[in-house]
């Protein structure tokens, strides 16, 4: 009788020890359940050719596809090592070419008559302005007498997301070695659940997803597996939501006649429907005894960093402290100016001119000079400072409170787990958390990523704040448009207001270096061309289109001091263009700022340019925001400007962003190095699937905190947590 490996048996018991060591190396694959788990990205079946002409540049691809054409060619009149074989393959649509050079072309030669029919693996190369594959791998797809005709005649064949050192047809093989196995898969979900909503049975579901019979199959293994994904990742954020509440907190209420009294009593405008609803959410979460965890997303410009205030001052009030905990210093920096602005003599206290009820607001960031920094320790030991706005430096250990009520993080995603944790560790109890994000996140989203977290949503802007107008520049195809921006920004400067100008990159030496290498090495100089970069802008527009206009730069190499001055001169209206990065993206506010030209416009994410697009328009003036861009009008990236321009909905381009990008990219896997564990649930299709594994996760935990009577759930569950180290369900 054959030997069943079980699941959590290494690989290299079933595989032996030299392909293992490829799976591990390549895909992270280490046990037998980790390659179960490793479905196929797709199916080919007989008679359905794949699309040879949308295959992208530079990237790993499995084709099958059938042999047009051979012929080797022989070059400097010498045998062997001056061959090459040429090879056309065509999938009814589109050709490839496949190229094999030297010793290399025997054996292909051979293999690859006109007429056969293989799968091929290899990276997408571009020579001559042809698309080819050069030296790919290949299996051959016919029926022999030793193999069964119908293993690749009716059947539909699994292409693997693989790599260069392990193609798919290798991953096929060694899930056929493991595929008996599934029978001891553990089952997730609850029997009352998955028989509730007619799924099919764990082991069912992977021998169909690895080895489908028919489409059906792939549809029914699917609906299965997506639900595994989104019911134990929700059980995991439903577990931690219970457990905050078990934890301890000091109730925060605002006193009457308090400073947040006080500062809603000097406050020149009146808070929106939408401020008001957020702030008795967040009131009513700080009034109780186990922590708040809520995440504050809206709209930009919707007024969050003035909900968050008043959040502090309540704390404030009841005696407490307040930390906000900024990305970068000039964000930190614009923060405490703001905040301070706002407050007026409230945040002066203790000094001559400073309100009964004030209290000092404190920066605290890593380049302060000695002096300032003992004093801000000195002030959040002894109590004196209610509020902190700081970096990373918040977090250090010799940073310590008198009594740490909230912690308010900004832009969070940014963030490392341990870092925010640090930083909660700093109260007498667990202080209360607001988490803000200015980026709108679909709902599905904020249900996968941030479900430990209670959510407000700010989608009203205060009164006032003005339209922007948005319109793409087509640089390449209409020059002259170009022109015509810059007038624009003269125009809106000699009416008194300021304009920002975005490049994607600073242009110092060391920039240079890598965009030119990587420039180089492009077979198409052309499509490869350098960013744009601030510093050479900057130089242009000086003694170009915008000569005689008042224009600084501002980039993150520079010393911070230096950014502060620049960004306190252009809030003082001392400056008319400030030539930037996206060091301006978000936080940055000055009223007189109108118009913003983003140069290379496609480099930047949807979300991104939504983001640097709100930092105009914040006052009386309307807004205009220009994107420029040398993409031809057919491509994705010009697409994607279009649909910026089209619509001020951060919510329905957030929703656009997510279509575009990766699922890893979504939860955050790109900054935190960990591969996503969504592997057929997608965030922005399966909705329905993610909110009712979430009703079911709440009420499973609810009954069974320690899951005792689930054993297949908690083994899912120390699986996903094991491998993610719970980095993406805590993005704080």
């Amino acid at each position: 009788m054959e030997r069943v490996p079980a699941l959590d048996e290494p690989l290299k018991k079933s595989l032996g020890p030299a392909t293992a060591k490829v799976m591990a190396e390549a895909l992270d694959l280490h046990t037998v359940g980790d390659l179960l788990h490793h479905y196929p990205r797709r199916y080919a079946e007989r008679g359905e050719l794949t699309t040879l002409s949308d295959l992208p540049l530079d990237e790993h691809v499995t084709v099958v596809a059938q042999v047009a054409d051979a012929r080797v060619l022989t070059f400097n009149g010498s045998k062997g090592r001056g061959q090459r074989l040429e090879v056309t393959i065509t999938d009814g649509s589109g050709r490839l070419q496949l190229v094999f050079f030297g010793k290399g072309v025997h054996k292909p030669h051979k293999d690859l008559l006109p007429g056969t029919r293989a799968m091929f693996a290899g990276k997408v190369s571009l020579f001559n302005r042809r698309l080819q594959l050069a030296h790919p791998s290949y299996e051959l797809l016919r029926g022999d007498r030793e193999e069964a005709v119908d293993v690749w005649a009716g059947a539909l064949i699994p292409i693997y997301p693989a790599t260069t050192k392990l193609e798919s047809w290798k991953i096929a093989k060694a899930v056929d070695a493991v595929l008996p196995s599934v029978t001891d898969a553990a089952d997730p979900l609850p029997d009352a659940l998955r028989e509730g909503r007619g799924l099919a049975e764990l082991p069912d579901a992977l021998r169909m997803i690895h080895r489908p019979r028919t489409k059906a199959d792939i549809a029914t293994a699917r609906d299965r597996l997506k639900w595994d994904e989104a019911f134990v990742l929700q059980v995991a954020l439903a577990r931690r939501r219970h457990a905050d509440t078990q934890l301890p907190a000091v109730p925060r209420k605002p006193a009457p006649g308090g400073i947040l009294d006080a500062f809603d009593a000097k406050l020149p405008f009146t808070l929106t429907d939408g401020q008001d609803k957020v702030s008795a959410e967040i009131f009513d979460d700080l009034a109780t005894d186990h922590p708040m965890h809520r995440l504050l997303q809206g709209e930009v410009g919707s007024g969050k960093t003035l909900v968050a205030l008043r959040a502090m001052l309540a704390v404030v009030d009841s005696g407490g402290q307040a930390a906000m905990l900024a990305p970068t210093e000039v964000l930190a920096q614009q923060h405490h100016r703001s905040v301070t602005e706002m407050m007026g003599e409230l945040a002066e206290g203790g000094m001559l001119g400073g309100a009964d009820r004030a209290t000092k607001v404190v920066l605290l960031t890593g380049s302060m000079g000695a002096a300032a920094r003992r004093q801000a320790l000195l002030d959040l030991v002894t109590g004196e400072a209610g509020i902190v706005i700081g970096t990373h430096a918040l977090i250090e250990d010799k940073v310590k409170f008198h009594d740490l009520g909230l912690v308010v993080v900004d832009e969070q995603h940014r963030f490392g787990v341990e870092q925010r944790d640090a930083l909660r560790g700093k109260g007498k109890q667990p202080p209360h958390l607001l988490v803000m994000t200015a980026t709108p996140i679909p709902r599905t989203v904020a249900m996968t990523v941030f479900g430990d977290l209670e959510t407000s949503v700010l989608d009203q802007l205060p009164a006032g704040r003005s339209p922007i107008a948005s319109h793409v520049v087509p640089a390449a195809d209409k020059p002259h448009f170009l022109a015509r921006a810059w007038e624009r920004v003269r125009e809106e400067v000699e009416n008194g207001h300021q304009a920002y100008v975005v490049c994607p990159r600073i242009g110092d030496e060391e920039d240079q270096k890598k965009a030119g290498s990587k420039a180089r090495s492009a077979e198409d100089e052309a499509e490869k061309r350098p960013p744009l970069a601030v510093l050479d802008v900057a130089e242009k527009l000086r003694t170009g289109p915008l000569a005689s206009l008042r224009i600084a730069v501002l980039h993150g190499r520079m010393h911070p001091d230096d950014k502060d001055d620049v960004m306190r001169r252009f809030a003082a209206g001392d400056l008319d263009v400030l030539v930037a990065t996206t060091v301006i993206e978000v936080g940055v506010n000055v009223p007189n700022a109108t118009a913003m030209v983003i140069m290379d416009a496609d480099r930047f994410g949807v979300s991104q340019l939504h983001q640097l697009r709100g930092r105009v328009g914040r006052g009386s003036a309307p807004g205009l925001c220009l994107l420029v861009t040398e993409m031809p009008e057919a491509s994705p990236a010009r697409q994607r400007l279009g649909a910026v321009a089209s619509t001020l909905d951060g919510f329905e381009l957030s929703r656009i962003d997510l279509e575009q990008r990766r699922e890893g990219d979504v939860l955050g896997q790109a900054q935190s190095g960990v591969r996503s564990s969504l592997r057929v649930l997608t965030v922005i299709d399966d909705e329905e699937v993610i909110a009712a594994a979430r009703e079911e996760a709440a009420a499973l935990v609810l009954a069974d905190p320690d899951l005792t009577a689930h054993p297949g759930l908690r083994t899912a569950l120390d699986a996903l947590l094991d491998k993610d180290r719970e980095e993406y369900l805590e993005k704080g």
